[in-house]
Protein backbone atom coordinates (compact mmCIF):
# COMPACT_ATOMS: atom_id res chain seq x y z
CA UNK A 1 0.00 0.00 0.00
CA UNK A 2 2.41 2.22 0.93
CA UNK A 3 5.04 3.82 -1.49
CA UNK A 4 7.85 4.36 0.36
CA UNK A 5 9.57 1.32 1.51
CA UNK A 6 9.75 0.55 5.09
CA UNK A 7 10.75 -3.18 5.23
CA UNK A 8 14.08 -2.16 6.01
CA UNK A 9 13.34 0.79 8.60
CA UNK A 10 9.85 -0.68 10.24
CA UNK A 11 7.50 2.00 11.58
CA UNK A 12 7.80 2.54 15.13
CA UNK A 13 4.95 2.52 16.87
CA UNK A 14 6.02 2.81 20.58
CA UNK A 15 7.96 6.53 19.99
CA UNK A 16 5.26 7.81 18.26
CA UNK A 17 2.24 7.29 20.20
CA UNK A 18 4.26 8.18 23.23
CA UNK A 19 4.93 11.41 21.51
CA UNK A 20 1.59 12.08 20.43
CA UNK A 21 0.09 11.49 24.02
CA UNK A 22 3.14 13.28 25.73
CA UNK A 23 2.43 16.44 23.46
CA UNK A 24 -1.37 16.07 22.29
CA UNK A 25 -2.58 15.59 26.42
CA UNK A 26 -1.26 17.94 27.96
CA UNK A 27 -2.31 20.48 24.85
CA UNK A 28 -5.76 19.21 24.60
CA UNK A 29 -6.76 19.66 28.58
CA UNK A 30 -5.20 23.06 28.48
CA UNK A 31 -7.40 23.95 25.31
CA UNK A 32 -10.38 22.28 27.59
CA UNK A 33 -9.62 24.30 30.68
CA UNK A 34 -10.07 27.88 28.35
CA UNK A 35 -13.16 26.38 27.05
CA UNK A 36 -14.64 25.16 29.93
CA UNK A 37 -14.24 29.07 31.30
CA UNK A 38 -15.68 29.81 28.39
CA UNK A 39 -18.53 27.61 29.30
CA UNK A 40 -18.74 28.67 32.38
CA UNK A 41 -19.20 32.29 31.62
CA UNK A 42 -21.80 31.11 29.42
CA UNK A 43 -24.16 29.09 32.32
CA UNK A 44 -23.45 32.34 34.74
CA UNK A 45 -25.23 34.52 31.96
CA UNK A 46 -27.76 32.40 30.95
CA UNK A 47 -29.92 33.22 34.12
CA UNK A 48 -30.14 36.53 32.64
CA UNK A 49 -32.42 35.03 29.53
CA UNK A 50 -31.50 34.29 26.09
CA UNK A 51 -30.51 37.56 24.64
CA UNK A 52 -27.83 37.87 27.03
CA UNK A 53 -26.66 34.16 25.88
CA UNK A 54 -26.91 35.09 22.21
CA UNK A 55 -25.09 38.54 22.69
CA UNK A 56 -21.72 36.79 24.67
CA UNK A 57 -21.93 34.29 21.20
CA UNK A 58 -22.00 37.27 19.20
CA UNK A 59 -19.16 38.84 20.88
CA UNK A 60 -17.25 35.43 20.53
CA UNK A 61 -17.63 35.26 16.72
CA UNK A 62 -15.33 38.93 16.38
CA UNK A 63 -12.88 37.27 19.05
CA UNK A 64 -13.06 34.28 16.45
CA UNK A 65 -12.07 36.84 13.76
CA UNK A 66 -9.00 38.05 15.38
CA UNK A 67 -7.73 34.41 15.88
CA UNK A 68 -8.16 34.26 12.23
CA UNK A 69 -5.89 37.54 11.80
CA UNK A 70 -2.96 35.86 13.99
CA UNK A 71 -3.39 32.74 13.46
CA UNK A 72 -1.38 32.41 10.15
CA UNK A 73 1.48 34.21 11.81
CA UNK A 74 0.74 30.99 14.99
CA UNK A 75 1.07 28.73 11.68
CA UNK A 76 4.06 30.11 9.94
CA UNK A 77 5.89 30.24 13.22
CA UNK A 78 5.24 26.67 14.46
CA UNK A 79 6.68 25.87 10.91
CA UNK A 80 10.05 27.12 11.72
CA UNK A 81 9.86 26.64 15.29
CA UNK A 82 9.40 22.71 15.11
CA UNK A 83 11.70 22.58 12.24
CA UNK A 84 14.80 24.48 13.91
CA UNK A 85 13.88 22.38 16.94
CA UNK A 86 14.55 19.06 15.02
CA UNK A 87 17.51 20.31 13.50
CA UNK A 88 18.69 22.34 16.81
CA UNK A 89 19.40 25.74 15.42
CA UNK A 90 19.11 27.67 18.56
CA UNK A 91 19.20 31.16 16.94
CA UNK A 92 16.51 30.33 13.73
CA UNK A 93 13.95 29.37 16.77
CA UNK A 94 14.82 32.37 19.11
CA UNK A 95 14.59 34.50 15.58
CA UNK A 96 11.53 33.28 14.48
CA UNK A 97 9.88 33.54 17.59
CA UNK A 98 10.73 37.73 17.30
CA UNK A 99 8.97 38.01 14.01
CA UNK A 100 5.96 35.89 15.07
CA UNK A 101 5.36 37.78 18.34
CA UNK A 102 5.99 41.12 16.73
CA UNK A 103 3.07 40.60 13.51
CA UNK A 104 0.78 39.03 16.12
CA UNK A 105 1.02 42.24 18.65
CA UNK A 106 -0.07 44.12 15.50
CA UNK A 107 -3.03 42.39 15.21
CA UNK A 108 -3.96 41.93 18.82
CA UNK A 109 -3.84 45.93 19.25
CA UNK A 110 -6.18 46.56 16.51
CA UNK A 111 -8.37 44.44 17.40
CA UNK A 112 -8.65 45.52 21.05
CA UNK A 113 -9.22 48.98 19.69
CA UNK A 114 -11.91 48.58 18.02
CA UNK A 115 -13.64 46.15 20.76
CA UNK A 116 -12.67 48.50 23.42
CA UNK A 117 -13.58 52.09 20.98
CA UNK A 118 -15.90 50.77 18.89
CA UNK A 119 -18.27 48.09 19.99
CA UNK A 120 -20.92 49.56 18.55
CA UNK A 121 -19.84 49.27 15.46
CA UNK A 122 -19.08 45.74 15.82
CA UNK A 123 -22.36 44.45 16.94
CA UNK A 124 -24.00 45.89 14.36
CA UNK A 125 -22.08 44.10 11.93
CA UNK A 126 -23.31 41.14 13.62
CA UNK A 127 -26.84 41.15 14.50
CA UNK A 128 -29.72 43.58 13.25
CA UNK A 129 -30.90 43.14 17.20
CA UNK A 130 -31.07 46.22 19.28
CA UNK A 131 -30.92 44.34 22.75
CA UNK A 132 -28.72 42.23 21.64
CA UNK A 133 -26.36 44.47 20.20
CA UNK A 134 -26.67 46.91 23.73
CA UNK A 135 -25.82 43.62 25.97
CA UNK A 136 -22.67 42.82 23.18
CA UNK A 137 -21.68 46.41 23.98
CA UNK A 138 -20.73 46.03 27.32
CA UNK A 139 -19.74 42.82 27.10
CA UNK A 140 -16.87 44.09 23.99
CA UNK A 141 -15.59 47.23 26.05
CA UNK A 142 -14.21 45.36 28.86
CA UNK A 143 -13.11 42.04 26.86
CA UNK A 144 -10.85 44.16 24.18
CA UNK A 145 -8.25 44.77 27.20
CA UNK A 146 -7.61 40.85 27.29
CA UNK A 147 -6.91 40.47 23.22
CA UNK A 148 -2.92 41.57 23.89
CA UNK A 149 -2.88 38.84 26.83
CA UNK A 150 -4.68 36.47 24.88
CA UNK A 151 -2.62 36.42 22.12
CA UNK A 152 0.77 36.75 24.02
CA UNK A 153 -0.10 33.84 25.83
CA UNK A 154 -0.97 31.84 22.55
CA UNK A 155 2.65 33.28 21.01
CA UNK A 156 4.10 31.79 24.07
CA UNK A 157 2.20 28.58 23.93
CA UNK A 158 2.97 27.98 20.66
CA UNK A 159 6.93 28.42 20.79
CA UNK A 160 6.47 25.80 24.05
CA UNK A 161 4.74 23.39 22.53
CA UNK A 162 6.66 23.94 19.05
CA UNK A 163 10.14 22.49 21.06
CA UNK A 164 8.15 19.40 23.12
CA UNK A 165 8.16 21.69 26.08
CA UNK A 166 4.53 21.30 27.38
CA UNK A 167 2.57 22.21 30.65
CA UNK A 168 -0.97 22.75 31.34
CA UNK A 169 -1.78 26.27 32.07
CA UNK A 170 -5.29 26.89 33.07
CA UNK A 171 -7.33 29.84 33.99
CA UNK A 172 -8.70 31.16 37.31
CA UNK A 173 -12.11 32.48 37.13
CA UNK A 174 -14.31 35.76 39.35
CA UNK A 175 -17.21 36.18 40.84
CA UNK A 176 -19.56 36.99 37.64
CA UNK A 177 -21.39 40.29 37.42
CA UNK A 178 -23.65 39.62 34.21
CA UNK A 179 -22.70 40.25 31.28
CA UNK A 180 -19.80 42.86 32.65
CA UNK A 181 -19.19 40.26 35.40
CA UNK A 182 -18.15 37.33 32.70
CA UNK A 183 -15.68 40.02 30.33
CA UNK A 184 -13.92 40.88 33.55
CA UNK A 185 -13.25 36.98 34.09
CA UNK A 186 -12.24 36.41 30.45
CA UNK A 187 -9.38 39.04 30.98
CA UNK A 188 -8.77 38.17 34.60
CA UNK A 189 -7.49 34.84 33.27
CA UNK A 190 -5.65 35.55 30.25
CA UNK A 191 -3.53 37.90 32.56
CA UNK A 192 -3.08 34.62 35.20
CA UNK A 193 -2.65 32.48 31.72
CA UNK A 194 0.31 34.73 30.51
CA UNK A 195 1.88 34.59 34.23
CA UNK A 196 1.84 31.08 34.61
CA UNK A 197 3.55 30.26 31.45
CA UNK A 198 5.95 32.87 32.62
CA UNK A 199 6.91 31.50 35.91
CA UNK A 200 6.78 27.82 34.47
CA UNK A 201 9.26 28.64 31.80
CA UNK A 202 11.48 30.63 34.63
CA UNK A 203 11.09 27.36 36.97
CA UNK A 204 11.83 25.33 34.03
CA UNK A 205 14.49 27.47 32.80
CA UNK A 206 13.49 27.14 29.38
CA UNK A 207 16.18 29.38 27.19
CA UNK A 208 14.15 30.54 24.39
CA UNK A 209 11.50 32.89 25.65
CA UNK A 210 14.18 35.09 27.45
CA UNK A 211 16.78 35.50 25.18
CA UNK A 212 14.96 39.02 23.83
CA UNK A 213 18.15 39.79 22.22
CA UNK A 214 18.00 37.28 19.98
CA UNK A 215 14.11 37.64 19.31
CA UNK A 216 14.94 40.59 17.53
CA UNK A 217 18.12 39.67 15.83
CA UNK A 218 16.61 39.08 12.02
CA UNK A 219 17.15 41.57 8.88
CA UNK A 220 14.95 42.04 6.06
CA UNK A 221 15.69 38.47 4.12
CA UNK A 222 14.93 36.68 7.52
CA UNK A 223 11.51 38.46 7.53
CA UNK A 224 11.14 37.79 3.64
CA UNK A 225 11.30 33.81 4.45
CA UNK A 226 9.22 34.17 7.39
CA UNK A 227 6.25 35.80 5.81
CA UNK A 228 6.70 34.08 2.35
CA UNK A 229 5.78 30.90 4.66
CA UNK A 230 3.18 32.77 6.73
CA UNK A 231 1.19 34.53 3.77
CA UNK A 232 -0.75 31.52 2.08
CA UNK A 233 -1.77 30.90 5.92
CA UNK A 234 -2.43 34.31 6.27
CA UNK A 235 -4.61 34.53 3.67
CA UNK A 236 -6.15 31.08 4.45
CA UNK A 237 -7.14 32.24 8.00
CA UNK A 238 -8.41 35.85 7.19
CA UNK A 239 -10.43 34.72 4.03
CA UNK A 240 -11.57 32.63 6.05
CA UNK A 241 -12.37 34.03 8.82
CA UNK A 242 -14.37 36.71 6.83
CA UNK A 243 -16.20 33.89 4.92
CA UNK A 244 -17.23 32.54 8.58
CA UNK A 245 -18.39 36.11 10.06
CA UNK A 246 -20.59 36.29 6.43
CA UNK A 247 -22.27 32.73 7.99
CA UNK A 248 -22.48 34.15 11.42
CA UNK A 249 -24.01 37.47 9.83
CA UNK A 250 -26.49 35.13 8.19
CA UNK A 251 -27.30 32.96 11.23
CA UNK A 252 -27.72 36.07 12.99
CA UNK A 253 -30.83 37.27 11.70
CA UNK A 254 -32.38 34.32 12.68
CA UNK A 255 -34.76 34.29 15.65
CA UNK A 256 -33.92 35.04 19.17
CA UNK A 257 -34.53 31.21 20.42
CA UNK A 258 -31.84 29.70 17.58
CA UNK A 259 -29.34 32.41 18.17
CA UNK A 260 -29.16 31.42 21.64
CA UNK A 261 -28.84 28.05 20.73
CA UNK A 262 -25.93 29.12 17.99
CA UNK A 263 -24.10 30.94 21.06
CA UNK A 264 -24.38 27.76 23.47
CA UNK A 265 -23.53 25.47 20.12
CA UNK A 266 -20.20 27.63 19.35
CA UNK A 267 -19.24 26.85 23.11
CA UNK A 268 -19.69 23.29 22.80
CA UNK A 269 -18.14 22.99 19.38
CA UNK A 270 -15.14 24.86 20.98
CA UNK A 271 -14.92 22.30 23.81
CA UNK A 272 -14.65 19.39 20.64
CA UNK A 273 -12.14 21.34 18.92
CA UNK A 274 -10.06 22.51 22.10
CA UNK A 275 -9.75 18.50 22.81
CA UNK A 276 -8.78 17.99 19.23
CA UNK A 277 -6.50 21.14 18.77
CA UNK A 278 -4.36 19.49 21.18
CA UNK A 279 -3.51 16.30 19.30
CA UNK A 280 -3.33 18.36 15.97
CA UNK A 281 -0.29 20.26 17.50
CA UNK A 282 1.26 16.97 17.93
CA UNK A 283 0.78 15.61 15.09
CA UNK A 284 2.03 19.00 13.42
CA UNK A 285 5.32 18.99 16.03
CA UNK A 286 5.81 15.61 15.12
CA UNK A 287 5.67 15.41 11.62
CA UNK A 288 7.89 18.92 11.45
CA UNK A 289 10.21 17.73 13.88
CA UNK A 290 11.47 14.87 11.31
CA UNK A 291 11.23 17.02 8.48
CA UNK A 292 13.51 19.60 10.13
CA UNK A 293 16.16 17.00 11.02
CA UNK A 294 16.17 15.49 7.64
CA UNK A 295 13.98 12.14 8.57
CA UNK A 296 11.63 12.34 5.72
CA UNK A 297 10.32 9.21 5.58
CA UNK A 298 9.68 9.12 8.95
CA UNK A 299 7.78 12.18 8.77
CA UNK A 300 5.67 10.91 5.70
CA UNK A 301 4.74 7.60 7.15
CA UNK A 302 4.05 9.32 10.90
CA UNK A 303 1.52 12.12 8.64
CA UNK A 304 -0.94 9.15 7.61
CA UNK A 305 -1.04 7.38 10.55
CA UNK A 306 -1.90 10.42 12.30
CA UNK A 307 -4.77 11.72 9.89
CA UNK A 308 -6.79 8.51 11.07
CA UNK A 309 -5.77 8.49 14.72
CA UNK A 310 -7.24 11.87 15.18
CA UNK A 311 -10.25 11.43 13.14
CA UNK A 312 -10.94 8.76 16.01
CA UNK A 313 -10.02 10.79 18.59
CA UNK A 314 -12.70 13.35 17.36
CA UNK A 315 -15.08 10.77 17.31
CA UNK A 316 -15.15 9.74 20.18
CA UNK A 317 -15.19 13.04 21.38
CA UNK A 318 -18.04 14.31 19.55
CA UNK A 319 -20.06 10.99 20.59
CA UNK A 320 -19.33 11.68 24.15
CA UNK A 321 -20.79 15.42 24.03
CA UNK A 322 -23.64 14.24 22.20
CA UNK A 323 -24.53 11.64 24.81
CA UNK A 324 -24.48 14.42 27.48
CA UNK A 325 -26.39 16.77 25.38
CA UNK A 326 -29.50 17.79 27.64
CA UNK A 327 -27.81 17.95 30.89
CA UNK A 328 -25.63 20.45 29.09
CA UNK A 329 -28.08 22.40 27.29
CA UNK A 330 -30.05 22.63 30.30
CA UNK A 331 -27.49 23.53 32.64
CA UNK A 332 -26.76 26.76 30.38
CA UNK A 333 -30.68 27.66 30.23
CA UNK A 334 -31.84 25.76 26.89
CA UNK A 335 -35.53 25.21 26.54
CA UNK A 336 -38.13 24.99 24.51
CA UNK A 337 -37.85 26.07 20.98
CA UNK A 338 -33.73 27.08 21.43
CA UNK A 339 -33.09 23.46 23.48
CA UNK A 340 -34.57 22.05 20.20
CA UNK A 341 -32.28 23.85 17.60
CA UNK A 342 -29.13 23.16 20.31
CA UNK A 343 -29.64 19.73 19.60
CA UNK A 344 -30.41 19.89 15.80
CA UNK A 345 -27.17 21.64 15.38
CA UNK A 346 -24.92 19.40 17.81
CA UNK A 347 -25.98 16.03 15.79
CA UNK A 348 -25.38 17.74 12.27
CA UNK A 349 -21.99 19.06 13.75
CA UNK A 350 -20.81 15.68 14.90
CA UNK A 351 -21.87 13.92 11.53
CA UNK A 352 -19.66 16.15 9.34
CA UNK A 353 -16.87 17.08 12.34
CA UNK A 354 -14.93 13.33 11.17
CA UNK A 355 -14.57 14.39 7.95
CA UNK A 356 -13.98 18.07 8.65
CA UNK A 357 -10.77 17.67 11.45
CA UNK A 358 -9.56 14.92 9.02
CA UNK A 359 -9.00 18.10 6.36
CA UNK A 360 -7.72 19.84 9.52
CA UNK A 361 -4.84 17.66 10.33
CA UNK A 362 -3.55 17.33 6.84
CA UNK A 363 -3.60 20.96 6.42
CA UNK A 364 -1.79 21.57 9.63
CA UNK A 365 0.36 18.95 8.75
CA UNK A 366 1.37 20.15 5.84
CA UNK A 367 2.11 23.69 6.92
CA UNK A 368 4.37 22.29 9.58
CA UNK A 369 5.99 20.60 6.61
CA UNK A 370 6.66 23.77 4.47
CA UNK A 371 3.63 23.16 2.77
CA UNK A 372 1.30 26.19 3.15
CA UNK A 373 -0.17 26.96 -0.08
CA UNK A 374 -2.48 23.32 -1.29
CA UNK A 375 -4.48 23.30 1.79
CA UNK A 376 -5.01 26.91 1.33
CA UNK A 377 -5.45 27.21 -1.98
CA UNK A 378 -8.32 24.17 -1.56
CA UNK A 379 -10.03 25.69 1.79
CA UNK A 380 -10.31 29.37 0.24
CA UNK A 381 -11.54 28.42 -3.47
CA UNK A 382 -14.33 25.89 -1.89
CA UNK A 383 -15.30 28.61 0.98
CA UNK A 384 -16.21 31.03 -1.96
CA UNK A 385 -17.48 29.18 -4.26
CA UNK A 386 -19.49 26.51 -3.11
CA UNK A 387 -20.00 27.46 0.73
CA UNK A 388 -20.64 31.07 0.93
CA UNK A 389 -22.56 31.16 -2.22
CA UNK A 390 -24.77 28.18 -0.95
CA UNK A 391 -24.89 29.69 2.82
CA UNK A 392 -26.30 33.63 1.40
CA UNK A 393 -29.08 31.66 -1.28
CA UNK A 394 -30.81 29.45 1.60
CA UNK A 395 -30.47 32.52 3.99
CA UNK A 396 -31.40 35.68 2.07
CA UNK A 397 -33.12 34.68 -0.92
CA UNK A 398 -34.47 31.14 0.08
CA UNK A 399 -35.27 31.87 3.91
CA UNK A 400 -34.55 27.92 4.85
CA UNK A 401 -34.83 27.01 7.99
CA UNK A 402 -31.53 28.11 10.17
CA UNK A 403 -30.63 23.60 10.45
CA UNK A 404 -30.88 23.90 6.37
CA UNK A 405 -28.50 26.89 6.27
CA UNK A 406 -25.90 25.54 8.55
CA UNK A 407 -25.83 22.28 6.96
CA UNK A 408 -24.67 24.55 4.08
CA UNK A 409 -21.42 25.75 5.93
CA UNK A 410 -19.87 21.84 5.52
CA UNK A 411 -21.27 20.83 1.87
CA UNK A 412 -17.73 21.43 0.78
CA UNK A 413 -15.86 18.95 2.88
CA UNK A 414 -16.41 15.71 1.93
CA UNK A 415 -14.52 16.40 -1.93
CA UNK A 416 -11.94 18.12 -0.29
CA UNK A 417 -11.41 15.59 1.81
CA UNK A 418 -10.37 13.26 -0.97
CA UNK A 419 -8.25 15.64 -3.25
CA UNK A 420 -6.16 15.92 0.45
CA UNK A 421 -5.84 12.58 1.00
CA UNK A 422 -4.60 12.60 -2.75
CA UNK A 423 -2.08 15.37 -1.71
CA UNK A 424 -0.76 13.34 1.27
CA UNK A 425 0.39 10.20 -0.66
CA UNK A 426 1.34 11.94 -2.43
CA UNK A 427 4.20 13.20 -0.35
CA UNK A 428 4.73 16.31 -2.04
CA UNK A 429 3.82 18.52 0.81
CA UNK A 430 7.24 17.88 2.80
CA UNK A 431 8.97 21.00 2.08
CA UNK A 432 11.95 21.71 4.46
CA UNK A 433 12.87 25.17 5.64
CA UNK A 434 16.53 23.89 7.53
CA UNK A 435 19.72 22.57 5.45
CA UNK A 436 19.38 19.07 6.90
CA UNK A 437 15.80 18.75 5.58
CA UNK A 438 17.01 20.02 2.05
CA UNK A 439 19.56 17.69 2.04
CA UNK A 440 17.51 14.65 2.32
CA UNK A 441 15.00 15.92 -0.19
CA UNK A 442 16.40 14.75 -3.57
CA UNK A 443 16.67 11.21 -2.08
CA UNK A 444 13.29 10.97 -0.16
CA UNK A 445 11.32 12.32 -3.78
CA UNK A 446 13.20 9.35 -5.79
CA UNK A 447 12.49 6.60 -3.32
CA UNK A 448 8.93 8.34 -3.32
CA UNK A 449 8.13 8.37 -7.40
CA UNK A 450 10.15 4.62 -7.13
CA UNK A 451 8.03 1.84 -8.58
CA UNK A 452 7.60 -0.40 -5.30
CA UNK A 453 9.59 -3.53 -6.41
CA UNK A 454 12.06 -0.88 -7.64
CA UNK A 455 12.02 0.90 -3.95
CA UNK A 456 12.72 -2.52 -2.25
CA UNK A 457 15.73 -3.87 -4.50
CA UNK A 458 17.07 -0.23 -3.06
CA UNK A 459 15.97 -0.81 0.34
Amino acid sequence: MDRVQSTKHPFLWKPFLKGLLAIGIPVALQNLLTTTASMVDTMMVAPLGELSVGALGLCAQFSSLMFSGYWGFVGGGGLFFSQYWGSKEDDGIERSYGMTLTCMMIVAVTFGCTAIFAPEFVMRVYTDKVQIQEIGVQYLRIVGFAYILQVLSMAMSTLLRSTEHVRIYGNLGAPKMGIRGAALATTLAAAVNVLSIYIMARATKYPYLFHIRGHFRWSGKHLRIFLSKCFPIICNEVLIGVGNMVINITLGRQSEPVIAAIAVFRVLEGLIIGFFAGFSSASSILVGKCVGAGELDTAYERAKRLVYLCSGVIFATGAVVLALHQPILTAMSLSGESFEAGVRLLAIYICVSIIRMGNWIQNDTYRASGDAVYGTVLEIVFMYVMVLPAVLVSGFALHLPYWAIFLCCYIDEPIRYILMQIHLYSGKWIKPVTDKGKAALGAFRERLSAPRGRARQKA
